[in-house]
C-alpha cells in the first residue's frame, strides 16, 4: 500500500479482522458484481469505497426514470445510458484506483463460467430466478462462492453460497424447482430503502468472504420484513439430493 492508501483505508485497517495484510488483500482481489439496479448500486459502491481492488459489473439494461428511486449508483443525467458504463462512471468517482471493468451485454454461459472463475466472489445482484440458478451453477462449477440477495415490496433476503466448503448448501437447495416465476418490482412494487439494506448487507457480506473473517452466511438465510423491521434467520442444511450439489446433480 502507498501512503495515499493507508490514509484512505485508515479506519478499516484499525479493525483487527482487517489490518494491513487484510486490507492488502481487498486491493488484490477481484469481484463480479451481476446486475447494477437497486441492489448493485450500494454494493458497486461500498466495495469500492472499501478498497476491493477490481470490480467486474454487468448490466445490459439503460436507466430508466423509474429507476432512479432506489438505483442511487446512477444519476438523472444518466437517464438512457447503459447501467454498466453510468455505474463505472460513479465508481471511479468514488474511488479513482478501484480498476472497474463495465460489460454491457449478457454473459452466455461460456463466458459467464470464464468471468466467474477470474473473480474471487461473485454478487448475485440480479432480479429473476433465471439468472441466479445460472450463477449457482457457474460458481458450483468453478468453486467459487456466491453471496446472493433479493428484494422486493417492503421484504428482503440475503444468503451466501461457497462451494469451497464440503457442507454449505448452494441455491438450489434453497429454490430446488427451476420453474419457479419470480414476481418483478415492476409488478409488485417497491420501497426504495429496502434495497439498500440488502445490498449493503451483500457488501458487507461480500468483505466478509473476502477477508475470511469467519463462517458468515454459509448454511443462514437472512430475512428481512422491513413493515414489522424484524429479521429471522433460517438455517439451510445443504441438501444430499440437490440436482445442483448432491450426489448426483443433474445440470
Amino acid at each position: 500500500m502507498n501512503p495515499e492508501q493507508q490514509e484512505r483505508y485508515s479506519r478499516q485497517i484499525k479493525l483487527p479482522q482487517v489490518g494491513h495484510d487484510g486490507q492488502q488483500r481487498l486491493l488484490d482481489s477481484q469481484a463480479l458484481i451481476i446486475g447494477m439496479g437497486g441492489l448493485g448500486s450500494p454494493v458497486g459502491l461500498y466495495l469500492a469505497s472499501a478498497g476491493v481492488g477490481r470490480l467486474t459489473i454487468t448490466d445490459f439494461d439503460r436507466v430508466d426514470e423509474s429507476n432512479l428511486q432506489r438505483q442511487v449508483i446512477h444519476s438523472h443525467e444518466a437517464i438512457g445510458e447503459l447501467k454498466a458504463e453510468s455505474a463505472r462512471d460513479t465508481i471511479e468517482r468514488l474511488n479513482p484506483q478501484c480498476v472497474v471493468e463495465a460489460i454491457d451485454y449478457e454473459l452466455d454461459a461460456e463466458e459467464l463460467l470464464e468471468r466467474v472463475h477470474a473473480a474471487d466472489v461473485v454478487v448475485d445482484c440480479t432480479d429473476n430466478f433465471p439468472s441466479r440458478f445460472e450463477l449457482n451453477h457457474a460458481s458450483i462449477a468453478t468453486g467459487t462462492p456466491l453471496v446472493s440477495g433479493a428484494a422486493i415490496r417492503w421484504e428482503g433476503q440475503i444468503a451466501t453460497f461457497d462451494p469451497r466448503d464440503p457442507n454449505c448448501p448452494c441455491y438450489r437447495c434453497l429454490y430446488p424447482d427451476t420453474g419457479i416465476e419470480a414476481a418483478t418490482c415492476a409488478m409488485e412494487g417497491v420501497i426504495a430503502p429496502i434495497v439498500g439494506v440488502i445490498g449493503t448487507l451483500e457488501a458487507l457480506e461480500t468483505l466478509n468472504v473476502l477477508l475470511e473473517t469467519g463462517e458468515g452466511l454459509r448454511g443462514r438465510v437472512m430475512v428481512f420484513d422491513g413493515v414489522a423491521m424484524e429479521w429471522q434467520t433460517i438455517t439451510l442444511p445443504r441438501n444430499p439430493d440437490c440436482p445442483a450439489c448432491g450426489q448426483r446433480p443433474t445440470y
